[in-house]
């Protein structure tokens, strides 16, 4: 069994974002970029399948501009065995949609024929939380998304989800999209001399155009700005004083 594995270059979780003067996007201008951390999961899971003898070969995937190179070579180095990069924009700052990830992906998978595709739950740039989605809706394939713990027999993966109760556990039938979430497992380092051997792996590159997909953004960013600051907050001496704050407040 082949199973993919999206990977989006993002900015590095430890880094302060920063926007532009002009209100016009996120400063990127030498800030480190990483492999969006959910996505690390995602390539991890894909790596402990193939080594429990699940899967047969790891496919790293990553849709956006030509520097997402490293991004794959940072999940080839993980384990993954091979990488595809589909170059659909050349501007860092374009974020292509993720109805327009999800149709190339597509193309990928008709060409590939994976048993399973396993993706990020969301990316920490936009918090969209839709690829994986509309990928499972595209392909007419079973989804089971914030997964926290997955496990493959036959023709079946049984995945337990986080959900707003608890946890919830579901059986799907594969070929199947599942999204992953943070505690699922704790991903790998790469090693020096795996990061050597990643540099001889296979890595393919494509286009958009090469799988049909019309890659222009149909969004338009207006303007960009950092969250207010947080109001300062008030002492209170006693109970009583507070719970007159809150009642003044309307909040009790």
């Amino acid at each position: 069994m082949k199973v993919i594995v999206p990977v989006k270059r993002v900015i590095d979780y430890n880094v302060k974002v920063r926007v532009k003067a002009d209100g016009s996007g996120v400063d990127l201008a030498n800030v480190k970029m990483s492999m969006n951390p959910f996505d690390e999961i995602a390539v991890e899971q894909a790596i402990r399948l193939k080594e429990a003898g699940k899967a047969d070969e790891v496919i790293a995937v990553s849709v956006g501009v030509k520097q997402a190179q490293e991004t794959l070579r940072t999940a080839l180095a993980m384990g993954a065995d091979r990488a595809i990069l589909v170059i659909a924009a050349e501007d860092v700052h374009t974020d292509i949609e993720p109805l327009t990830v999800a149709k190339i992906l597509k193309g990928i998978i008709d060409e590939e024929q994976p048993g399973l595709v396993l993706c990020g739950k969301q990316a920490i740039d936009n918090d969209m939380n839709a690829t994986g989605q509309m990928l499972s809706a595209l392909m007419g394939w079973s989804q089971a998304t914030f997964a926290s713990e997955i496990d493959i027999e036959g023709d079946s993966a049984t995945v337990t989800r986080e959900v707003d109760g608890g946890l919830q556990t579901i059986k799907v039938n594969m070929p199947t999209v599942i999204t992953v979430d943070l505690r699922l497992n704790e991903p790998r380092y790469a090693s020096l001399p795996n990061i050597m051997k990643a540099k001889k792996k296979p890595l393919d590159e494509k286009t958009a155009a090469d799988y049909g997909v019309d890659a222009s953004p149909r969004l338009e960013v207006i303007n960009t700005v950092e969250p207010a600051a947080r109001a300062a907050g008030i002492k209170v001496g006693s109970v009583e004083e507070l719970m007159e704050k809150l009642k003044e407040a309307g909040a009790v």
